[in-house]
């Protein structure tokens, strides 16, 4: 089945629910005008990014007047919008929303909160605790939201658990200048992953970036449709704000895993005892020292072995993390 996809490209006002409901009016009535059937806007893109103590101001619950509009919309065109959501209990999560005929239809909640560099969004919301594909009339599907996209776990869960196509809204920061380039090194590095996810696991990946300034930070644009075979097939403006759209059929997904079986091979069981048995693993001589303290006297008689420390960054350690640009 092909459908048309667009992706907004625009430039939120921080803080603005009511500038940028109507800024997502527009562009619905655009997508409606082209005929397109789903269209992509960008992460917190109802909001701004920049938000800090702000996003208790504007969080929506999903059911708020505002959620109650864009669901009105949705009747004729379906949409993913990116928003601040209020939990049931106070919890303020970065989400994208996928509206279709008047519906919610799928939530998904930001997994990988960046707290490096400028970012700092574990200060502000909580973390999602899954990745989920969902069923959609164009096909399935499954949504990430910019970082996540950056852990190769979340497309690995997506595709198995049958995505044909990633949506990923961004608000992705233009970083190192190249002269010469018509793009920064932050745009280059997303277009790597975009074409290497798409080809690697044999789907489309759609990336919807936003454009303008917030608090002095720049963002690059730059929107794609990348197809299963790691071939563009539209791409926005640099740096300007822009609306595309591109005709897809998910039947070439069918191809490509034809072509290439990599998820009919993929050992689920192989994977999943190696992270238990990683996850598991006895910690360093060092590190049992460092956390004997935390421990009971028959906790220490079992060995190496650490239960109730997984997470834990032991002091020292490096995060590969703080190492990265977004």
């Amino acid at each position: 089945m092909a459908f048309k996809i667009a992706i907004a490209q625009i430039n939120p006002r921080l803080g603005d629910l009511r500038s940028n409901l109507a800024l997502y009016e527009e562009k619905i009535r655009l997508g409606v005008k082209e005929g397109a059937d789903l269209v992509i806007f960008p992460e917190l893109s109802l909001t701004g990014y920049f938000l800090r103590d702000m996003v208790p101001n504007v969080a929506l619950k999903l059911s708020a007047p505002e959620i109650g509009r864009l669901k009105k919309l949705s009747r004729d065109i379906a949409f993913v919008a990116g928003l601040v959501e209020e939990s049931p209990d106070y919890r303020f999560y970065n989400a994208a929303v996928y509206f279709a005929g008047g519906e919610i239809r799928h939530v998904h909640r930001k997994v990988y909160l960046p707290t490096y560099g400028m970012f700092d969004e574990q200060r502000y919301f909580a973390r999602g605790d899954r990745v989920r594909a969902f069923d959609s009339k164009f096909g399935r599907m499954a949504i990430l939201i910019c970082e996540d996209l950056w852990h190769p776990s979340t497309i690995y869960l997506a595709a198995l658990d049958g995505a044909l196509a990633v949506l990923c809204p961004s608000t992705s920061p233009l970083r190192g200048i190249t002269e010469g380039q018509p793009q920064d090194d932050n745009a280059r590095y997303w277009e790597l992953i975009n074409r290497t996810y798409a080809e690697t696991f044999g789907l489309f990946v759609i990336y919807g970036n936003r454009v303008g300034f917030e608090d002095g930070v720049g963002f690059w644009g730059g929107s794609e449709v990348v197809d299963p075979f790691g071939r563009r097939v539209v791409k926005a403006n640099y740096y300007d704000e822009d609306f595309v759209i591109a005709e897809i059929a998910l039947e070439s997904v069918r191809r490509k895993r034809t072509m290439a079986p990599l998820l009919r091979d993929e050992d689920i069981d192989l994977t999943i005892n190696e992270l238990l048995r990683i996850r598991e693993r006895p910690a360093h001589t060092e590190q049992v020292k460092g956390l004997k303290a935390f421990g009971s006297e028959a906790q220490a008689r079992r060995g190496p072995k650490v239960e109730g420390f997984k997470g834990l960054r032991v002091k020292g350690a490096k995060s590969k993390s703080a190492k990265r640009k977004r």
